[in-house]
Parts: C-alpha cells; structure tokens; sequence
C-alpha cells in the first residue's frame, strides 16, 4: 500500500517519529510531504529512517486555512498513492486543493482528512463550500478526539470514522525520574500558552487556599505579565515561578521536577480543550495530572488522575491540598497514568491505528 501523508505539523523532528512506526508496518510504503516551514517553524530531518520526507514550498505559511502547496499535483503524479492521508481540517483551502489534485489522477487514491474540531460550527463561504465538497468526497476522516467525531457525524459525514490522537509519545523519552528531592516542596505545574481559556489564573487563585504548594508556570503568551502580577497581588511571589517556554527535547526534565500537572483549560465561546499533550507528556513521566472538565481532558485522564470542574478554584485547592497530603495516592496515580499512556498513547500505539484507519479505505 503506498501512502502519501501530508502534514504541516510534522514539520516538527520529534513527530516524525511516528512516520518511522507507520514505515515498520508491514506492507506499507510511506512519502511524508512536509512544508518548508510553517510560522516560525523550520522544517527539520529528525526522524527519517524507512520513508521518504519530502519538503515542499509552500503559500501563505502559517495561515491557517489558506495555506496551499503549488508542487502537491506533481509530487501525486510521480507517487501515484493508494491513499492519501491530508492532516488537515476539511474546512482550509490545503485540504480542498489536495483532494482536487487526487481526483485528478489517473487512478485516484483513497483519501482522508484529520481533524481536532470539537465545536460544531458554520463558516461562511468560501470555507463552507470547500468543507462540503471535502465531505462529500473524502473516503473517510480521522479525528483526534470523541467530540470532534461527534461535531463530523452532526454534520451529516457518514463514512467511515476513526478516533485517533495525531500523535503520542515517545515512552523512552518521557521516563518517569528515579527520585524527587524530598526536601522540596510540593510543586504542581503548567506549560502552554499563556492566554485566558488556559485558565492559570484560576490556578493561582487555588493556591491561595492551598498553603504550603508552589506552582512552577512554563510558557508565553499576552497574559504572561498580567498572571506575574496577579500572583504578587495574591501573595504568591515566593511560590509561584514563571519560566519561558522550552523546546520539546527538554520537557521530561520539566516534569521530572514537579508533583503534579494541572491543566485548568476553561470552554471559550470559539474554543474548548481539544486534547491536552501536556497530560500524556507528563503521566508518561509518572506524574500525577489534574485537570478541568473542558473538552476532552476528562477522557484522555480517564482513571490516571483528577478532573474538576472549571473554573472551580475551590475545587481544585481542595485537589491539590489532598494530593499535597497524601503520597501513597500519588505513586497510586502516578502508576496509572504511566499505564495508560503505555496502553493508550505512546508514538507506536498511535501509528498502529493510523495504520488500521488507512486499511479501512482500501
């Protein structure tokens, strides 16, 4: 079976891992299609081995659902593909002229898109038309979430469905650390952007009845002198830590250092938590997670963790304090969410669905 996927996201090395699983899949022969760059983001050559990456030019790089490539129509010409598997939403221009190009093969390929759609919306045209016509042509989808399968099945899309997240993790990467200093105190953490349906502020007002943990907050955003400011205002500076946010090889040593993560996402009128890599990367590193119930957080914890509802700082303080009280019940969480990441999410379990998704059309 010769697939084609095309990604913008595997612009990033550590993801490409998941190309090199799907090549070890017997009777598959993989070409990844990455743009040259996408925002900041330079295309890199990390993971490389048992399949072709190719990196193509690309317009309008970083525009969400304008971004095309004009070299597409040759590369499927030369590839000829059985499937072609476009990591996109069918609402963005790079998923309507990809499939285009597909049907204009001479033998045209099985095709799918993916999606994180977890808010059943309408757009105006021209992105309506295009997701309409990406619906009606598409062989099937991958979503990375049981809402968004829910938002595509609303939508009237029938074919064949699959949940899958779009990535795991590397579980030899993300280890759990071999002791915690005992004499540190106990520190819950964050990392992600620093913007308001994140919800660190209510993290922070948690602490406030939540004496004796610290906080350690990694990231950027428009909020980030907003928060500093609201935790002097607290009281919090001796307990809260900002840092900047750090490149994806060094986040193990991040989680290492904490007790525990939370995630205190709360639902936005155009947003609601879509996943939360920050819960896998961490439980894979045997720590405890805590997190709102936005979206799908609640699911991907499942019995690995604590889940409050959001926006509720007493909720969470009471969370905390008792996790902060209670070590036995930490090593118990922290075992299972190791176990569920093995089980659930790591770059192999992944790419073995991918894999069983991409059989499906064939």
């Amino acid at each position: 079976m010769r697939v084609v996927l095309l990604s913008k996201a595997l612009v990033v090395g550590a993801y490409q891992r998941k190309c090199e699983l799907l090549a070890e899949i017997n009777g598959i022969e993989l070409t990844v299609l990455v743009p040259e760059r996408w925002g900041t983001q330079q295309a890199e050559r990390t993971h490389t081995h048992g399949y072709d990456l190719r990196i193509l030019p690309i317009r309008f790089a970083g525009n969400f659902h304008l971004h095309y490539y004009p070299s597409l129509s040759a590369h499927l010409r030369e590839l000829q593909p059985d499937v072609l598997h476009i990591d996109e939403e069918p609402y963005n221009f790079a998923t309507w002229s990809a499939l285009r190009a597909a049907r204009a093969l001479r033998r045209a390929p099985r095709t799918l898109f993916f999606s994180w759609q977890n808010l059943l919306r309408n757009y105006p045209p021209p992105f309506r038309w295009m997701e309409r016509t990406v619906l009606n042509d598409v062989d099937a989808a991958i979503v990375g979430s049981t809402e968004a399968a829910s938002v595509w099945r609303a939508k009237g899309f029938a074919k064949p469905l699959t949940i899958v997240p779009q990535f795991g993790v590397d579980e030899n990467f993300f280890q759990p650390a071999q002791m915690r200093d005992p004499e540190a105190p106990f520190t819950v953490g964050f990392a992600g952007r620093l913007v308001p349906e994140k919800g660190v502020d209510v993290l922070l007002q948690a602490l406030t009845a939540a004496p004796g943990v610290h906080a350690h907050v990694l990231g950027d955003g428009p909020l980030r002198t907003a928060l500093a400011a609201q935790a002097q205002a607290l009281g919090l500076g001796a307990r809260v830590r900002f840092e900047d946010s750090r490149p994806s090889t060094h986040m193990p040593e991040f989680y290492r250092c904490l007790d525990a993560l939370v995630l205190p996402s709360r639902t936005m009128p155009n947003w609601k938590e879509q996943f939360g890599r920050v819960l896998i990367e961490a439980m894979a590193c045997g720590v405890p997670v805590l997190g709102s119930n936005s979206g799908e957080i609640s699911r991907v914890i499942g019995d690995a963790g604590m889940v409050f509802a959001e926006g509720d700082t007493t909720q969470l303080a009471a969370q905390l304090q008792r996790l902060a009280s209670d070590a036995a019940l930490c090593i118990q969480l922290a075992q299972h969410g190791r176990a569920r990441v093995l089980a659930e999410f790591t770059m192999r379990r992944i790419a073995q669905r991918t894999a069983e998704a991409w059989n499906l059309v064939m």
